[in-house]
């Protein structure tokens, strides 16, 4: 996308994609990087033994997730498990709307963040946090990107708008395995704060995270808020899950 715009490089800056990709929205358009982005994430990749593990396991999940692509919704399509997907959205027209994929659907319902019937004791539920890709619709999909689209969503975040009620009480009453976030992934830190301010959380609950490299600093945030931090790579991670 740098190249495509002539980004104006700074040699002492390295190259930040929320900001490259706010200059390719100024310079061509909204319209048009969804579609350059909708190229880039709906290319034909295979899913890792991560996605293919979680696709495995014999249990209705809550997963998180801030990437843009399918791999995991094909991972759970060849185990033949099902899922529903949530999207947060972006476009102005459908506003604070999410887009709920139930399993099987061809077409994803507008539902309003606080009032659904989405399900988490029934199948695995995909919450894709900045979007996604729609190879069925590509100008249906949905980015979190740009430097705006990320002070939009932090704004909604510390208003606790961001994050779906039917999400609440797991995000305060269950373990979390946090899989390559860092201190760096802000939208992380706002939620675990929002989550911390709550009087209904419970702060004995203990998570863990699986990040590489780990520095001390990542080791006494994780540490501060019970979860238990791993420097270890993620296909090791799997590896030693799969061997145990």
């Amino acid at each position: 996308m740098a190249l495509k715009t002539e980004f104006p490089k700074d040699p002492n800056q390295p190259l930040e994609l929320t900001t490259v990709a706010q200059y390719y929205h100024f310079v061509s358009g909204r319209g048009t990087l969804n579609q350059e982005l909708h190229e880039i994430f709906s290319c034909n990749s295979t899913s890792t033994p991560l996605h293919t593990l979680l696709a495995q396991l014999p249990i209705p999940l809550l997963i998180i997730t801030t990437n843009y692509d399918d791999l995991l919704e094909c991972a759970f399509t060849a185990e033949q498990r099902p899922f529903d997907v949530v999207v947060h959205t972006t476009d102005p027209q459908i506003g604070t709307q999410l887009l709920w994929w139930e399993y099987g659907a061809s077409e994803p319902k507008q539902v309003n963040p606080n009032d659904s019937d989405i399900r988490l004791d029934q199948k695995t539920v995909i919450y894709k946090m900045h979007g996604a890709i729609d190879r069925d619709s590509p100008k249906r999909a949905q980015f979190v990107i740009t430097e705006d689209d990320y002070i939009e969503f932090l704004t909604r975040m510390t208003k606790s708008a961001a994050i779906p009620s039917v999400f609440a009480d797991p995000f305060k009453n269950r373990h979390f395995l946090f899989l390559g976030h860092g201190l760096r992934d802000w939208n992380l830190r706002v939620v675990l704060n929002q989550i911390d301010k709550d009087p209904h959380w419970s702060k004995s609950l203990v998570s863990w995270s699986i990040q590489h490299p780990l520095s001390l600093l990542e080791r006494e945030f994780w540490k501060r808020r019970n979860v238990l931090a791993y420097d270890m790579l993620i296909d090791e991670f799997v590896q030693e899950l799969q061997t145990r």
